[in-house]
């Protein structure tokens, strides 16, 4: 039950890791996610505010990670020399964007912002997961199948908020592996896949020329409450 009140209380879509694929999906100026060194911004109300051409570089890059265009020491925009005034400027190669100033006194330049958006945590929704792995889980109710593709940093609870997209019920099942003496383990929900004893397999396939494919690891659900969740 106490999982239930947590996973009913989660804000809607709200994670702590995304995966790449997630990222790209928000690809356009009215749904907008690019991920830095690591940390995922929604820049969405960014651009609201600043719809205008220092918009069009974050627009392009939609959905993508562009940690190129910042220096991994300070955090900050990159700069260089500019060889016509002999100063360091912002190095802005695909466009000058938000808050990054002009190149020259300019008096429409609003320069009111507190910090720059790229070091403004109220953008960042989550982290970009370094590592991204399948798992197939299986409904030993139904015998329905789902493969998810999941944050190797995520825990089993964090995973179950991935498959209420398909079971909203997921909270009422035990979740379960079985080991190599094909007994049913139950799963510890605060650790993740790899410290539950679910290894990642993909990296000695590869080593062995095997398709990722070959082999994914399963889950099995057991009904274990009754459907008071709606």
């Amino acid at each position: 039950q106490l999982l239930h009140n947590r996973l009913r209380t989660m804000p809607s879509g709200s994670r702590r890791y995304y995966t790449p694929s997630e990222v790209s999906g928000h690809d356009r100026a009215e749904d907008c996610w690019v991920s830095i060194f690591g940390r995922v911004y929604d820049l969405t109300s960014l651009l609201k505010e600043h719809m205008t051409i220092l918009a069009q570089p974050i627009i392009n890059n939609a959905g993508k990670d562009i940690s190129y265009w910042f220096d991994a020491e300070t955090g900050d925009v990159k700069m260089h020399m500019n060889p016509a005034t002999e100063l360091r400027v912002p190095y802005t190669p695909m466009g000058r964007f938000i808050h990054i100033p002009p190149p020259e006194p300019d008096v429409e330049w609003d320069n009111t912002f507190e910090v720059p958006w790229w070091k403004d945590d109220k953008y960042v929704v989550g982290k970009l997961s370094q590592k991204t792995r399948p798992v197939m889980v299986v409904n030993m109710l139904t015998r329905q199948e789902h493969r998810l593709d999941v944050c190797s940093e995520e825990t089993m609870e964090e995973i179950l908020g991935r498959y209420l997209d398909f079971n909203a019920h997921a909270g009422s099942y035990t979740w379960k592996r079985t080991d190599s003496k094909q007994i049913g383990r139950e799963l510890d929900m605060s650790q993740t896949l790899e410290e539950n004893g679910i290894v990642d397999e993909r990296p000695t396939f590869d080593d062995l020329r095997i398709d990722d494919e070959y082999y994914i690891p399963t889950v099995h659900l057991y009904f274990a409450d009754d459907l008071t969740v709606a």
